[in-house]
C-alpha cells in the first residue's frame, strides 16, 4: 500500500531527510490558522498521480486566495479520488530537481538504488537518465557514493546526494518497505537539499513488525481500499498460481494493453499515455530492470506470458511493447508477439501492436521478421502518439492501418 504525501514525509523526517514546514487541512477555513508564512503551496493528498496537471497542486500567496484554492482542490476528483485533506506547504525556489529512489529488485534478490539528474514531473527525461547501483553486500556509504558518481554529480553535490540515498537506504530497510522515491529532491541556491514530494510503498506482509506504519494504513484502509499507485492503478491481488510466480495484471477501464520490463518503465509509460489522451485497459511489469515479482526467467518467456495475460482482456484492442534492454533473443521477442498477430477468428481481430526499443539493432532484427504488421520505434512518445492514435475508433469509411 502506498501512503499519502504527509505520511511519508513523517517517515522522511524521523531519518533525518529535509522536508519543507508543512500543516495538514482538513477543511478551508483551518488556513485561517495557518502557522506557515505565505507564499505557500497547497497538494491534494491523493495516492493518484498527475495531480499537479489536474489542478491538485496550487500557490497561493495570501489567505483570501488559498481558501478559494483550497475549496476547489477539496472538490476536485485525481482519477476518482478525492482529498480528505490537503498540504500546506512553503513555497520552495529550487535550482536542481533530482529523482532518487530505494527499490527492491526481484530477480538478483537484493536492493537497487535509482538516480537521475531530471527530477520533477518529466519522467522521460528522468528516466533516460536514470543510473542504478545494485546493493549486492551488507550496505555501506561507498555504495550511495557510487550513485551520486555515475549520476554525474560532482564536488558538494556528492556528499549531500549521497547523504540522503544513505538515509533513504536506512529507511527502507528498517520499515521493510518494498519502496522508498524522493521525485523531486530539490537543491536552492545555497547547496541545501529538499524532498519536495515523496512517496512510500509499504510491505504489506511485514506490518506486524511495524505497528506505527500498520496504524497508518488501518486508517487509509477505512476510507479507501486497495493500493494505488503515484499513477492512479489499483493493483489486484495476485491470485493463486504454479510456478513461475507471475506479478498482477493491473486493470483500468480503457482499451491499451501495455507490457513494460521495469518500475520506472512501467510508471513513465503509463503517465504519458495518460497525458496524451490514452485509457488503459490493463498493464504488466514484467521485470528485468527494476523492482517486479518475477523470477529470472528468460525475457522471450516473459513476454510471451505477459502478452497471454493482457490479451485475456477482450477490451485491448492495441498493445503497447516497451523494453528497455538490448534485446538479445530478438527472433525469440519477435515469436512471442507474432503468436498474436493472427486472427483467432474472423469476428476477433488481432490487435494493433506498438513496440518501443531504445536499440537500433533490435528494432531492425524486429522489422526483418514481422514487418509491416507491427508499428516500431526508438523513440518512448512517438510509440506512445501511435498507440493512442490506434485506439482511437477509426472513422467511417476509413480503415485503420498497422503503419
Amino acid at each position: 500500500m502506498d501512503l499519502l504525501e504527509y505520511q511519508a514525509k513523517a517517515l522522511f523526517q524521523e531519518m533525518g531527510i529535509p522536508v519543507l514546514p508543512s500543516q495538514r487541512i482538513y477543511q478551508p477555513k483551518d488556513l485561517k490558522g495557518l502557522k506557515i508564512p505565505y507564499p505557500i503551496v497547497l497538494k491534494s493528498q491523493v495516492r493518484r498521480g498527475g495531480r499537479g496537471r489536474l489542478g491538485g497542486i496550487r500557490f497561493v500567496e495570501n489567505t483570501i486566495d488559498a481558501i478559494a484554492a483550497a475549496q476547489a482542490i477539496f472538490h476536485l476528483s485525481i482519477s476518482g479520488d478525492y482529498p480528505e485533506l490537503l498540504l500546506a506547504e512553503a513555497k520552495y525556489d529550487a535550482e536542481r530537481e533530482f529523482f532518487l529512489a530505494v527499490a527492491l529488485d526481484s530477480s538478483v534478490r537484493r536492493p537497487v538504488l535509482l538516480g537521475s539528474q531530471q527530477g520533477g514531473e518529466n519522467l522521460e527525461a528522468a528516466l533516460h537518465q536514470m543510473q542504478q547501483v545494485v546493493v549486492d553486500q551488507d550496505f555501506s556509504p561507498f555504495y550511495a557514493r557510487r550513485l551520486a558518481l555515475k549520476m554525474g554529480l560532482q564536488g558538494v553535490l556528492v556528499q549531500s546526494i549521497s547523504t540522503v540515498v544513505e538515509k533513504m537506504y536506512q529507511l527502507f530497510v528498517q520499515k521493510d518497505l518494498d519502496l522508498i522515491e524522493i521525485n523531486p529532491l530539490a537543491i536552492d541556491a545555497s547547496g541545501a537539499v529538499m524532498a519536495l514530494d515523496g512517496k512510500v510503498t509499504v510491505n504489506d506482509g511485514a506490518l506486524g513488525r511495524h505497528s506505527e506504519i500498520a496504524l497508518l494504513t488501518n486508517r487509509m484502509s477505512k476510507t479507501s481500499a486497495g493500493s494505488h499507485s503515484s499513477l492512479g492503478f489499483r493493483a489486484e491481488p495476485p491470485a493463486p498460481r504454479s510456478e513461475p510466480t507471475l506479478p498482477p495484471l493491473v486493470r483500468l477501464d480503457g482499451n491499451i494493453g501495455i507490457l513494460c520490463n521495469g518500475a520506472g518503465l512501467t510508471m513513465t509509460t503509463l503517465d504519458l499515455v495518460a497525458q496524451g489522451g490514452g485509457k488503459t485497459a490493463n498493464f504488466l511489469n514484467i521485470g528485468g530492470e527494476f523492482h517486479c515479482g518475477w523470477p529470472t526467467i528468460d525475457l522471450t518467456e516473459r513476454v510471451q506470458q505477459g502478452l497471454d495475460l493482457i490479451l485475456q482482456d477482450k477490451r485491448v484492442k492495441v498493445v503497447l511493447i516497451n523494453l528497455l534492454n538490448s534485446l538479445n533473443n530478438s527472433n525469440g521477442v519477435a515469436a512471442a508477439i507474432g503468436v498474436h498477430l493472427r486472427p483467432k477468428s474472423p469476428a476477433m481481430p488481432s490487435p494493433h501492436f506498438v513496440i518501443r526499443c531504445p536499440n537500433q539493432r533490435a528494432i531492425e532484427q524486429l522489422q526483418a521478421i514481422l514487418g509491416d504488421q507491427v508499428f516500431l520505434s526508438d523513440r518512448l512518445d512517438d510509440a506512445v502518439a501511435q498507440i493512442i492514435a490506434l485506439a482511437k475508433p477509426p472513422r467511417a469509411g476509413r480503415a485503420t492501418s498497422r503503419r
